[in-house]
């Protein structure tokens, strides 16, 4: 439904009678709605709505997920010192790209004035794991444990190759911002099975100096700001102004937010702006929140034994173990939506010392998350997602030395992984070519990916759109083909 649409849904007799001739609006309006000028109560919601519904018609058919936590590795972590194993690259160490692997393609500005681009092979050992056999690095011990849960894609390839656009790519469907993030869609979709909670939140690692994340990447683009990402902080209040000043109880709220909601309320039926519709309901879920918020993050009940499967950093708030507890905990409360952003996985240079460090902030977080949410018996409704917004090149950028080497981005292939919310576990899909420079078969495109995560939700990703500025948006734009060989 787009603004023009909602804004005559929204227009009540009050709102045709007061612009219509004069004296017309005031001899019928007060005999309409007397009753409703002597209300002392604003309505509220009954016991049993739900703050976020879906659309009319959604799920187009019936879902294999409910939810989705994406773990959004935001740098562009190195699929082949991780996943995608190229043993005989050590006999090319040093050798210069072959131009027809490059064929031309495109160079950042960090490396295309290079005088050479030597290969530079994995330092890091590999094996196999699972029935499945996938490959994992060493850097990756607790997610290799994983292997038969997950579905790795090695053939994930995207439009940008610079940072910004490429993150906004993965969140928005377009590389230019401004447009919904996926999360926002998913809100404005299928809504939330939370009643005292937002269809979708965010938690960032705190911490690190990787490239920049703005709130935009959360954002609502063009839909009504109530289904834009809610960003909880790890210090203080979870969430900004949440909390009552001292000497105001919550009875004082209700009565405050009460009237409040009267004056919004005929605000909305005489200008017919959706965003104040926006404003009433975001006042009222954050009188819900106030409640809600204070236990969702005490982490204090969680058991010693869950703890110990997270890592030690899961008692530390703003760290990546201490947000994937609390996506868990999301989860069981009916979040449509949440995404962890962990930054500094961008390896220009140093990428043996820097790697690995990564790795070990992540993965047995990561790792834990999915194992958790097997072993409640939530995996298969819950779409855990990994990965970044590009991936890393063969060519050392800068000096490649016995012991040192960098990448550069590289958004031609790399891999990502998926586990539950009826994705096929123990599959490795796609391959590469020897340099892990272009892709040989099964391309996965970031709007083929977008599309075939919709339609595990239960959407045909073609129909859920947003009719702006006289075109009807969605997630994947004009593209988007599912990848039947990925679901189970």
């Amino acid at each position: 439904m787009g603004p023009t649409n909602e804004h005559r849904l929204l227009m009540t007799r009050r709102h045709f009678f007061s612009r219509n001739a004069a004296g017309i609006g005031t001899a019928v309006l007060a005999t309409l709605l007397g009753r409703d000028l002597r209300a002392d109560d604003a309505p509220q919601p009954a016991a049993g709505d739900r703050p976020f519904p879906p659309l009319p018609g959604f799920p187009n058919f019936a879902p294999r997920a409910k939810r989705v936590i994406y773990l959004f590795q935001s740098g562009g972590p190195s699929q082949m010192d991780l996943f995608d194993y190229k043993p005989a690259l050590k006999e090319k160490r040093g050798e210069e790209l072959p131009a027809s692997i490059r064929m031309g393609q495109r160079l950042t500005g960090m490396t295309a004035t290079q005088d050479k681009l030597p290969v530079a092979p994995s330092i890091f050992k590999f094996a196999q794991y699972g029935q499945s056999g996938a490959w994992f690095s060493e850097l990756l011990p607790y997610t290799s444990k994983l292997a038969d849960d997950l579905c790795i894609i090695r053939t994930v390839n995207t439009d940008a190759i610079n940072h910004d656009p490429a993150v906004t790519f993965f969140q928005t469907g377009a590389q230019i911002a401004g447009r919904p993030s996926i999360g926002s869609w998913l809100a404005y979709g299928l809504g939330s099975d939370s009643k005292d909670l937002p269809a979708f939140v965010v938690l960032i690692t705190q911490g690190g100096s990787g490239q920049p994340l703005y709130d935009r990447l959360w954002g609502s683009g063009f839909l009504p700001t109530k289904f834009q990402g809610v960003k909880f902080r790890s210090a203080g209040d979870p969430v900004l102004y949440l909390t009552d000043p001292d000497g105001f109880t919550r009875d004082d709220r209700r009565v405050f937010l009460n009237a409040l909601a009267k004056l919004n309320q005929s605000a909305l039926e005489d200008f017919g702006d959706p965003e104040v519709s926006t404003r009433i309901a975001q006042y009222e879920m954050a009188f819900r929140m106030q409640a809600s918020v204070p236990d969702l993050t005490d982490l204090s009940k969680e058991p010693e034994h869950v703890f110990k499967l997270y890592g030690d950093d899961a008692r530390k708030p703003g760290t990546f173990a201490a947000n994937c507890l609390l996506a868990r905990r999301l989860a069981e409360r009916g979040v449509r939506f949440i995404q962890l952003f962990h930054r500094d996985w961008d390896h220009h240079g140093a990428l043996p010392v820097g790697l690995p460090k990564e790795c070990k902030a992540t993965d047995q977080a990561a790792a834990a998350l999915v194992q958790d949410l097997k072993d409640r018996g939530m995996l298969e409704d819950t779409l855990v997602v990994w990965g970044g917004e590009f991936g890393r090149t063969v060519y050392c950028q800068g000096r490649l030395t016995e012991t040192d080497y960098g990448r550069d981005h590289h958004p031609r292939c790399f891999t990502m992984w998926l586990a539950g919310g009826g994705f096929k576990p123990g599959l490795t899909y796609g391959a590469t070519d020897d340099y892990c420079y272009n892709i040989v078969k099964d391309p996965v495109h970031v709007h083929d990916l977008h599309a075939t995560v919709l339609k595990n939700l239960g959407i045909d990703h073609t129909k859920l759109t947003f009719k702006y500025q006289g075109r009807h948006f969605r997630l994947t734009d004009v593209h988007g083909e599912i990848v039947e060989k990925l679901l189970a």
